[in-house]
């Protein structure tokens, strides 16, 4: 990556966070109505978002690329205001957040067993998901105060994914040519495992939202190879 890369980045979630502030909440008081399928799911993806991001913080300041680890604080508070969003939904529609979810207990274990490399890999499932949920939450409800949600949500979802591939692709670049298949590989394995327990705990919902469990998991696994990819599959799959 460019010298100036990171801070590129900075300067694109800075400008965001002066772009949320100018464009404020939305109209809370519309209240929201869906399915309680519908409402589950919103709960249990609340749970995903919400976290101080302590432990990420850390491996990217140890990093040692000061630019770096301020577009990863940027970014976790980000991921906190779509907790914060997301709660503001709930409470709109009459509906508590949960305490926890296993789920969301076992991906932060498995982001932690290793360096920033595994961090990053194991959060990148999540975030490939998340668009395709957010996607489907935003264009599946006539709902206006929730489609206004996932859509603030979704689009920074676009940018995060292409944020933590370019610091994905410099890491895996320093790998030996042979271990970056292998790699590449285990973490399709993982997405579609994510995948599978996403489908099989959000089916009604995601069926009230237009979307079955064939299709979710289809359209998941479809978009990782681009989500994940680009811009330099090189530096997965090719050179020496």
């Amino acid at each position: 990556m460019a010298a100036d890369g990171f801070a590129k980045w900075t300067r694109r979630f800075e400008d965001e966070r002066e772009r949320r502030r100018a464009q404020g909440d939305p109209e809370w008081e519309r209240g929201a109505v869906l399915h309680r399928a519908v409402w589950a799911g919103i709960q249990r993806f609340q749970v995903g978002e919400d976290g101080d991001g302590a432990n990420l913080v850390a491996k990217a300041e140890a990093a040692g690329d000061a630019d770096y680890a301020r577009a990863v604080r940027l970014f976790v508070a980000e991921e906190q205001n779509h907790a914060r969003l997301l709660a503001r939904l709930l409470t709109a529609g009459g509906r508590p957040t949960l305490s926890g979810h296993w789920s969301d207990t076992v991906f932060v274990r498995l982001r932690r067993l290793l360096g920033l490399r595994t961090e990053l890999l194991v959060l990148m499932v999540a975030e490939v998901v998340a668009l395709r949920y957010y996607r489907a939450l935003r264009d599946g409800t006539d709902d206006a105060l929730t489609t206004e949600v996932a859509g603030r949500i979704l689009a920074d979802e676009r940018r995060h994914v292409p944020f933590h591939c370019a610091r994905l692709h410099d890491s895996l670049a320093g790998l030996p040519a042979v271990a970056r298949r292998p790699v590449l590989a285990l973490w399709r394995l993982l997405l579609l495992a994510a995948t599978l327990v996403v489908v099989a705990d959000h089916g009604a919902g995601l069926r009230r939202l237009g979307v079955g469990r064939r299709r979710f998991a289809a359209d998941v696994m479809a978009s990782s190879a681009e989500a994940v990819l680009t811009p330099r599959p090189d530096a997965w799959t090719g050179g020496a």
